[in-house]
């Protein structure tokens, strides 16, 4: 280490990764753990605690005690010791055999100062740092005699390709869902009724909001069966609630999704698979006028960065993982993201945000009926008549005939309706508020996300009545 880099860590003062000791101390060993199960360190030897040198001398003799401290460890550590004029550096990378013990017990460095782990904190640790997954640890509460109907094999036997007359215990263990008897937490969360029984946070809830943020819900819903089914209700709740559009073709219409079905597939399966399951939040899908978000507890698994998004998997959860991937809801492991985008922008709409920290992962679909950012190309776009094109323009906002007519100065309500609204409404391009009550007094209009992005394509003359 040069001079100057040993007066600047001074300088900076004892911190996560920089620690001070007089002389060599005699709790070196927990120190020199507690920086290996964080993210390595600097302990100065020759430094107190003010900051001050007062140097360490015989300094080949104390790099000896400090590799031999060092090599009891369990697992040994590797460490770097370098002398810096009269101070005795001893840098711990980070490592890689993680968690590390000295002494038989386990230290992690919090802050600046060194603390030993409770049970519960190795544990937690252990699960942290991938050591222990909670897929494949046995769900004690799953009574495979009880919980294994022939209704509930035959279902995820289809699902996972398997012939539904085998026996389920025997292609259970072969699949790894069941070890020593007992069904592992995976299997649980793929052949339950309901899966809060087993874990009470794995079900997953969807809403939707008015307007921008979450001051005024207009819709919620609880999914707590197996995964697999959960996946469906999702995706049919996305049906449901997003706006869709007829496209026409040589052969008719086709109904699209505003946003790429198979983004927001490929969105919710990797909330599913690679959720902390020990977190007490469930996954999220919030509906906004603006976007959908879908939110994921337990931020990045070990050994993932974020730069690592869409080039690299590391599943939380290996076990359920693999079976996810044997349901063919998971398609190419490692590319998940790179496919979301790559589905947006065929599309033809916005492509998502992606927000990470330490507890939370959240996907941002911009939608495209408020952006407004979306055009139709020319040939996917319906013919659209002078009148069809001024109603388009009128309706700004969800209104009722009468407002309309007014709007467009016509009086006529049988011509309003033959040759504006009609053609518009068969053309996918305007909607109803009640669909079931046409008739309705109440009944009002609004555009549809075809009809927004028709609106903002300039493929239609607004001039004349």
């Amino acid at each position: 280490m040069e001079l100057e880099t040993l007066s600047n860590l001074i300088a900076l003062g004892e911190g996560f990764t920089t620690e001070f000791k007089r002389s060599l101390p005699s709790d070196l060993g927990r120190e020199i753990c507690a920086f290996a199960n964080a993210t390595g360190g600097v302990i100065l030897i020759g430094v107190d605690d003010t900051g001050t040198v007062v140097g360490v001398g015989d300094h080949n003799r104390v790099k000896s005690q400090v590799q031999s401290v060092s090599r009891s460890a369990d697992p040994p550590v590797a460490v770097e010791v370098d002398s810096c004029g009269n101070v005795l550096c001893v840098t711990v990378p980070e490592q890689h055999g993680k968690p590390y013990s000295f002494g038989g017990r386990f230290y992690i460095r919090e802050g600046a100062t060194c603390q030993q782990l409770s049970r519960d904190e190795i544990r937690d640790f252990f699960f942290k740092e991938g050591l222990i997954r909670l897929d494949e640890t046995p769900c004690n509460s799953f009574d495979l005699s009880i919980e294994i109907t022939p209704q509930r094999w035959t279902e995820f036997a289809g699902h996972a390709g398997i012939d539904p007359r085998m026996e389920p215990i025997a292609v259970l263990e072969n699949l790894h869902l069941v070890r020593d008897s007992r069904v592992t937490h995976a299997g649980a969360w793929l052949l339950a009724d309901d899966i809060t029984r087993f874990t009470l946070q794995a079900g997953l809830t969807c809403a939707v909001f008015q307007g921008k943020t979450k001051s005024n819900i207009l819709d919620r819903k609880e999914f707590r069966g197996n995964l697999y089914a959960i996946y469906q209700e999702v995706m049919a709740y996305f049906q449901a609630k997003l706006n869709s559009a007829l496209i026409p073709h040589a052969r008719g219409r086709d109904e699209r999704l505003e946003l790429p079905e198979s983004a927001l597939r490929e969105a919710v399966v990797n909330a599913i698979a690679h959720r902390d399951y020990r977190s007490t939040a469930n996954v999220q899908v919030y509906i906004f006028q603006d976007r959908v978000e879908i939110v994921t507890p337990g931020g990045l698994p070990a050994g993932m960065r974020e730069e690592d998004l869409g080039s690299k998997s590391v599943p939380r959860n290996p076990l359920l993982f693999s079976m996810l991937y044997r349901m063919k809801l998971v398609e190419q492991i490692g590319s998940g993201i790179r496919r979301i985008h790559e589905a947006c922008r065929d599309h033809g709409v916005g492509e998502p945000s992606i927000e990470v920290s330490p507890d939370w992962l959240t996907v941002t679909f911009p939608r495209p009926g408020t952006a407004r950012t979306h055009h139709v190309a020319q040939h996917d776009a319906p013919h659209v008549t002078q009148q069809v094109g001024r109603l388009l323009a009128a309706l700004q906002q969800e209104s009722g005939r009468a407002d309309l007519m007014q709007a467009l100065d016509l009086r006529d309500r049988p011509y309003f309706y033959r040759a504006y609204l009609q053609p518009a409404l068969e053309g996918g391009l305007v909607e109803m508020t009640l669909p079931d009550r046409p008739r309705s007094p109440a009944q009002q209009y609004r555009l549809t996300t075809l009809g927004e992005q028709v609106l903002n394509s300039t493929l239609y003359p607004q001039d004349g009545g």
